[in-house]
Parts: structure tokens; C-alpha cells; sequence
């Protein structure tokens, strides 16, 4: 069973207030002190390399676990592992063997890492055997691609922290598939692998973040360089630029840097031959101008109003909807879907599509301005019910998600939505600081549209201007590519789908070629007004190297893509080929290191899990010194502080009455509601617990709606419940623990004592009764690292007992044991 924090006898008690990894050592408490990031920039790529620096504080070798984010286009090409005078080169190779090439080093006493994918944008780390006070270092190299925003303009993003995720579907029974804190279900098989816990506010910063950029604009007319979150230093010579991050900053947000060009030519197309000089791999940019001619539109909007979307999201989520429902014409048709664990829709709008009138437009910001944050993310019925409502082929068919998507079944939802949108357009517009990229980009290349990310209420002007242009007529439908004296490697197109052409909308695509590296490439397709469009460009030679791995990396992610859709056949080994062949890692493979030095005496080493920051902004407007809130009580909360000027905003922005019979538009009451969603909100935040299986036949598309008043106003459930819920699942997890003196006063001091503290605090701030579980405290505090077997088995006894009592004795399950991917 792994532990996220191991006491020692020379661990100072328990700091009140300070949370998860407040235990503390006299060389530190946790095993990653620092993060450094350096890219270079040569035009539209980035070279990256990644220094991740352990150290074990305690007193017996360790294993240090961390789950951490990448950008989910970057390219992993490389793991090297540094400890001592030892430099120890990874190996890329198919995930079950990596596996046991790592627990087999561990076992033998040998220093051993494993880097392994779990989301496209979320990675675990594995570092065993680090010696007490020992240091070591891993260093990961990326390829990633500048992603074109606009025609102008292009994105460097580089992830800092995994944000909490809700995780739908009944608990497993059996193995565990990794170290996190939620339970795998059978909606997310592998949840305990992509939920890290989360520190506690007033814990320092316990690690050291660094990053630097080298940007080398290579010919390009750069203009501008933007950091959209972050302090930065800059400096250059008028060619080269080098931009730097303050000192201190926390692993809580994305960084995020924008290059703004000049105009340039509209199409390019590089070259990049292998060694070998008998293949290599191409890469095509086609930058489109020109006005398309609109066609009537059936448009699907559908808003996320989960508990994670509090604060600046849900306001900055409003203003994006109420601004698209601004563009609807008469002829359009329309259907706005605000989602938690229930669909609602604006009222007197009918259950169908609504002309886009002005009324109807109207009652839909109207709807818009009263929603609060609240629930769970059941993102499925909200977007099969889009899709089914989206049928008619002869209009435009779009459906816009305005999401943080934080959710963890991507795989599932992606898998039913595929074959529900063909000849439906999907754009998704993701709202966060630390934001789910990966599936929102997944989704948004599946529905064959285009994925906009909004970080800050100050970017979303801009962003909607492109928001706007991805949801008008397209300049372009039905694209494909033709070679002309240019030999195409057949499937190895990346996107496999082109899907349409926007104005002002770069489109990027990249393949493998045989032979001489020279000829054109034509994109065709049908203009709007139903004419044959094309537009071309001759190959130019290049030499660089990134060209071959970012491609390797879309190609792989389309082929994940069809797996997930289409299920296993052939194509896991297909993908296990391409991810060996082009030394790029993917879910099917991973990088192990194993020093062939024999360091420890063998055995288990002890195991900690990295506690990652909660994202920025997360936080809603609880100070950080504040007790958290349980999540009972931030799932029934509703923003009225942010209410009383989000509605002034969107009545500014709602279109003004053509008709002289339209009343004037109402001022909704600010919501009513206990204190906001608490800073770090664990995974499953304000849901309700977790739901059996779909009895068989209940369609996926057709929410149930409670009887009863609307959910605006009906009851809110108890906040001892979410208490309840909380020690249910700690109570589950002691169960697991091996029966032993060590593995039982472990979890007593590292698991249940601090959740305990934080439980208790909530509690008497609701003024709830806490004499049980503070008694429990207290008993905990006294106990010492050093008792003996009966002090241990008594204390363990008592401890189980009042947690059943406490959560209703929940049945005990058997135990986890890891299972392999």
C-alpha cells in the first residue's frame, strides 16, 4: 500500500492547520524540491527539456511517485537518470515490460525510474531507491508545436500542475491501478493513476520552479511576446530573445507565452528527410483569407456549471455563451445546455431547437445570467442530448462546449460521442488556469472543429473574436490533400481528418514521404458558395529534427484516438511499432532507466506521493487561511457576490429589443448559498456519491429531472453527509493497510490524523458536533511513532471504530493490489 508521507521518529508533530505533508524533517518533507524548465524556440517548435530533482528526506531508501502534466502535443523523446557520479540513459519500451524491468531493479536493491502516459497532457514519474539524503535528477526532452491561434499569432503552453478531476461511475472492487487518491470506477478504470493529492492551503512552497525560453523567430516577422500569467524577465540582441520567470512562483497554473507575427506567406510546406534519405516527413501550414458565404445554422451550446467552474470561470464561462448567442440571425436555430449533475435549459425555449429571435435570444442570456457553480461534471447526457438534437443535414450543424474539462472519463465520452458526430462540428472553448488541454483538443479533433483555451478574464475579448470565427460559416468543407511529385507514405497523415477551413483559422498537417524530397502539396476542397477551392504549396528542405517526432506524436494520438473509438484489434500493437520506431513515448510504451549498480540491500523501499499544488484560482473567494468547506457544502454553492455585476455585464452585451412587445429584461435575485468551493477540492468535488450502473435501457441522452421544485431551490443535502463521505473512503483505504506495527501507525499519523484535523475544523465552522472525531485527534496526537504492537493494535481498533460509526460502517472491500495497464 503506498503512503504519501512517512513519519520517522525524529518528525516533528503535526503543524495545525498546514495539511497534507506538514510533516516535516530537518532536511525537508517532500521528495521533489524542484522543477526546471528550458526550451528553445525556433520558429513554430520547441525543443524542451525538463529537470525534475528528488530528494529523499528520510532515513531508509524511498520512492518517490509524482503525477505531473506535459503539453498533450508535445513529443517525450527522451529519459535520462542522474544520481551520484552514475548517468543512466532511459529506454523506450512497451509499457508491461518497462514495468517489470523497473519493480524487478527496485526488488534488487537498484536504482530504477519509469516514465509512463496515462492522459495525453498527464504523466506519472516513478523514482525508487533514492538513498537517505540522496539527490536525484531526471531529465525528460520534448518536441512540441507552437499551435497557430489566429493567423497571427501562436501559443507556447507548458503545464505546471494536474488539476482535480471528477470522476463518474461506481467503485472497483479488486486492484488499484496506481498511487492517487481517487478510486478507480467503472467509468475512469484508472483514476487512482491521474488524481495526485493535493497540498492543504498554508503549506510553503515546497518546490523550486524555474523556467526559461529561447525564442528564434527563424525568418518568421515576430512582433510581440506576451506572458499571459506569469512575471517575466526578458532580454535579447534584436534576433534572439531569452525570456525568464521570476523566482518564486508556485506549480499552480499553466505557463503561457504569445508570439504575434505580421502577416505572412499563406502556405508553407518543410521537407525534413531521415538519415537514411529514403523517407522523411512533411509538414504543411495553410494560413486561408477570404470571406465565407453563411448558410442557416443549428447551433448546441452547452455550458459546464460544475463546482469547479466557481469564481472567474463561471463568470468568464457566461460572458463567452451570452456572447455567441449574440451572433445567432433570425434564420439560425439554437439550444443552450447548462449542465452539473443535471441538464437545465432556458425557460420557455421547449426541449427542441429555437429560432434565434430575439426573444429567444434574449431568454437564453437571461438563463445564462443567473447560473451559479454547483455539482458534479456529468458531461455525457449534456452532449449526447447536443448531438441528438443536431440532425438536420441540409444546415450548418456546430456544437460549442465551454468547459474547464475536468473530468476524468475522456476515454468513455469520446468513445459514445464518435459516431454521433458525423457532419457535426465540435468546438470546445476551455476556461482554466490549469485546463484540461488534452481532452479538449481530442474532442474538438474528433468533431472535426477547433479548440480555443481561455486562461484569464483578460483574454477572453480575444479569444472570442476567434471563438467567432471557428462557429461562422466555414471558408472551406470537405478538404483532402493531393501530391503532386511527392511519394505520401499511405496512413500516415496527421490529422487523419482535415475537417473544414475557417477565415483567419491556420490549418496544419503533417505525414511521412518516400523518396526525393521535393514536389507540392494541394489542399482542395468546396467553397462555400459551392465552388471547388484549393490552395497550394511547393516543399522546401529543411533540417529540422522536431518535424519527425511532433508528427510521430500526432500520428500516435490519432491512432489512440481510434483505438479508444473502435476498441482493441490490431491497432495496440500497430501503435507499440510507431512509438518504438520513432522513440516517442505514447500509453502503450514508457521510459525506464535502471542503474546496473546494486545501491540498497533490496526489498520495499518506502513510498511517498508528490502532493501537487491547488490550481490558481481555485481557490473562489474563501481567503487561503480559511477552513475548507466540505464538499456537501461547495456543491450547493452559488457565486452571488460575482452575480450581482456578471448580470450587469451580460444585460450590456444581451441584444437590444427589435420588438416593442418584448419586456425588459428582469434582474435575476442573487442566489442564496452557503460559502464557496473550497481550495483544493479533491477529485469528485461536490458530486453526490457515486452513482450504481445505468439500469439497461435508460437512454444516456434523456437526464432525469427530480420532482419537486426546480434545482435552483431545492434542498441542498446535509454537509455531514459530504463529512461522511469523506471518512468513508479513508475508512475504505485503512482497511487495505497490511496488518503490521509499521504499515499501521504510518497511516494513522500520515493518512487519517491530518484529514481528521481539516475534517474537525470544517465541521465546528459549520458548528456541527465534534467530540467524536476530535477525541479520535486527539487520541492520535499522543500516539508516538515509537509505541509498541498492543499500543498500535489498540489505537488501530479504536480508529476503525469510530470511522464506521461515524460513516454508517460501510462494508469492507477487498484489498488493492496494482494492476498492470
Amino acid at each position: 500500500m503506498t503512503v504519501r508521507i512517512l513519519p520517522l521518529p525524529e518528525t516533528a508533530p503535526p503543524v495545525p492547520d498546514h495539511g497534507l505533508g506538514a510533516l516535516s524533517t530537518d532536511r525537508g518533507n517532500l521528495p521533489l524540491d524542484s522543477v526546471d524548465v528550458h526550451a528553445s524556440i525556433t520558429g513554430l517548435a520547441a525543443g524542451i527539456e525538463i529537470v525534475q530533482g528528488f530528494r529523499n528526506p528520510f532515513d531508509v531508501p524511498l520512492e518517490a511517485t509524482y503525477i505531473f502534466p506535459l503539453p498533450d502535443r508535445a513529443a517525450v523523446t527522451a529519459l535520462r537518470m542522474e544520481a551520484a557520479d552514475r548517468v543512466i540513459e532511459g529506454r523506450l519500451k512497451e509499457r508491461g515490460q518497462a514495468r517489470q524491468d523497473y519493480d524487478t531493479a527496485i526488488a534488487a536493491g537498484q536504482r530504477a525510474a519509469i516514465a509512463e502516459e496515462d492522459r495525453p497532457d498527464v504523466f506519472t514519474m516513478r523514482v525508487g531507491n533514492i538513498l537517505p539524503g540522496e539527490r536525484i535528477t531526471i531529465r525528460l526532452s520534448l518536441d512540441q508545436p507552437l499551435p497557430h491561434e489566429s493567423a497571427s499569432s501562436a501559443t507556447f503552453r507548458f503545464p505546471l500542475v494536474v488539476a482535480p478531476r471528477y470522476i463518474p461511475g461506481a467503485p472497483l472492487d479488486g486492484e488499484r491501478a496506481g498511487s492517487g487518491v481517487a478510486d478507480d470506477t467503472n467509468a475512469v478504470p484508472d483514476a487512482s493513476r491521474i488524481s495526485p493529492p493535493v497540498l492543504l492551503p498554508g503549506f510553503p512552497n515546497p518546490v523550486r520552479l524555474a523556467v526559461t525560453v529561447d525564442i528564434d523567430p527563424s525568418g518568421l516577422p515576430l512582433t510581440q511576446i506576451r506572458s499571459a500569467l506569469h512575471v517575466v524577465a526578458e532580454e535579447g540582441d534584436g534576433e534572439r530573445t531569452t525570456v525568464r520567470l521570476q523566482p518564486g512562483e508556485r506549480l499552480d497554473r499553466d505557463f503561457i507565452l504569445r508570439l504575434d507575427f505580421a502577416p505572412h506567406e499563406s502556405a508553407a510546406l518543410a521537407l525534413v528527410p531521415d538519415e537514411s534519405g529514403e523517407e522523411g516527413t512533411f509538414s504543411l501550414t495553410v494560413l486561408p483569407s477570404g470571406e465565407a458565404r453563411p448558410r442557416p445554422r443549428d447551433v448546441v451550446l452547452v455550458l459546464d456549471r460544475s463546482g469547479s467552474m466557481y469564481g472567474w470561470k463561471m463568470v468568464a464561462a457566461r460572458r463567452a455563451a451570452a456572447r455567441i448567442v449574440d451572433t445567432f440571425r433570425a434564420e439560425d436555430r439554437f439550444a443552450v445546455l447548462s449542465f452539473d449533475n443535471v441538464i437545465e435549459r432556458p425557460r420557455d425555449l421547449g426541449s427542441g431547437l429555437a429560432d434565434g429571435t430575439d426573444r429567444n435570444r434574449f431568454r437564453a442570456v437571461e438563463h445564462l445570467a443567473a447560473l451559479g457553480a454547483r455539482g458534479g461534471t456529468e458531461m455525457l447526457a449534456p452532449l449526447d442530448e447536443g448531438c441528438r438534437l443536431l440532425t438536420d443535414p441540409t444546415r450548418d450543424r456546430v456544437l460549442v462546449l465551454i468547459t474547464d474539462g475536468q473530468v476524468g472519463n475522456e476515454d468513455h465520452l469520446l468513445a459514445h460521442l464518435e459516431p454521433r458526430l458525423h457532419g457535426v462540428r465540435v468546438h470546445t472553448v476551455g476556461i482554466d488556469q490549469a485546463v484540461n488541454a488534452g481532452f479538449l483538443n481530442r474532442l474538438a479533433a474528433i468533431g472535426g472543429g477547433r479548440c480555443e483555451l481561455v486562461e484569464s478574464e483578460d483574454r477572453l475579448d480575444e479569444a472570442m473574436e476567434h471563438i467567432h470565427h471557428r462557429i461562422a460559416a466555414p471558408l472551406a468543407t470537405g478538404l483532402d490533400l493531393h501530391a503532386d511529385g511527392l511519394e505520401i507514405v499511405p496512413d500516415t497523415v496527421a490529422p487523419t481528418r482535415l475537417g473544414a477551413l475557417f477565415p483567419g483559422v491556420p490549418l496544419q498537417i503533417a505525414g511521412r514521404f518516400r523518396g526525393a524530397p521535393s514536389g507540392t502539396l494541394t489542399v482542395r476542397g468546396t467553397a462555400s458558395d459551392g465552388t471547388a477551392w484549393e490552395q497550394h504549396a511547393t516543399g522546401t528542405v529543411t533540417k529540422n529534427p522536431a518535424t519527425r517526432s511532433i508528427w510521430a506524436r500526432a500520428h500516435l494520438r490519432d491512432l489512440e484516438d481510434r483505438y479508444t473509438v473502435g476498441g482493441p484489434g490490431e491497432l495496440e500493437q500497430r501503435i507499440i511499432s510507431a512509438s518504438l520506431r520513432f522513440g516517442v513515448l505514447c500509453r502503450f510504451t514508457a521510459f525506464v532507466a535502471v542503474d546496473n549498480r546494486v545501491a540498497t540491500e533490496g526489498g520495499t523501499p518506502h513510498k511517498v506521493v508528490q502532493p501537487v499544488e491547488t490550481p490558481r484560482g481555485w481557490a473562489g473567494a474563501a481567503p487561503m487561511a480559511e477552513p475548507r468547506m466540505s464538499p456537501a457544502a461547495f456543491a450547493m454553492e452559488m457565486d452571488e457576490d460575482l452575480d450581482m455585476y456578471m448580470d450587469v455585464d451580460l444585460q450590456r452585451s444581451a441584444p437590444p429589443p427589435r420588438s416593442a412587445s418584448m419586456p425588459p429584461a428582469p434582474m435575476p435575485a442573487a442566489p442564496s448559498g452557503p460559502p464557496p468551493m473550497p481550495q483544493g477540492a479533491p477529485p469528485g468535488y461536490g458530486a453526490p456519491p457515486p452513482a450504481k450502473a445505468r439500469p439497461a435501457g435508460r437512454p444516456l441522452g434523456r437526464a432525469r429531472r427530480p420532482a419537486g421544485p426546480a434545482p435552483s431551490s431545492r434542498p441542498a443535502p446535509s454537509p455531514l453527509a459530504g463529512f461522511q463521505q469523506e471518512l468513508a473512503n479513508v475508512l475504505g483505504r485503512l482497511r487495505q493497510v497490511p496488518d503490521t506495527r509499521e504499515e499501521r501507525i504510518q497511516h494513522l499519523l500520515s493518512e487519517l490524523l491530518p484529514i481528521l484535523e481539516s475534517i474537525v475544523q470544517r465541521m465546528q465552522t459549520l458548528s456541527l458536533d465534534t467530540k467524536v472525531l476530535a477525541d479520535l485527534r486527539d487520541d492520535l496526537h499522543r500516539l508516538r511513532p515509537t509505541a509498541d504492537q498492543p499500543t498500535v493494535s489498540s489505537q488501530w481498533t479504536q480508529a476503525l471504530q469510530v470511522l464506521a460509526a461515524f460513516t454508517g460502517e460501510a462494508p469492507p472491500r477487498r484489498p488493492f493490489w496494482k494492476r498492470s495497464n
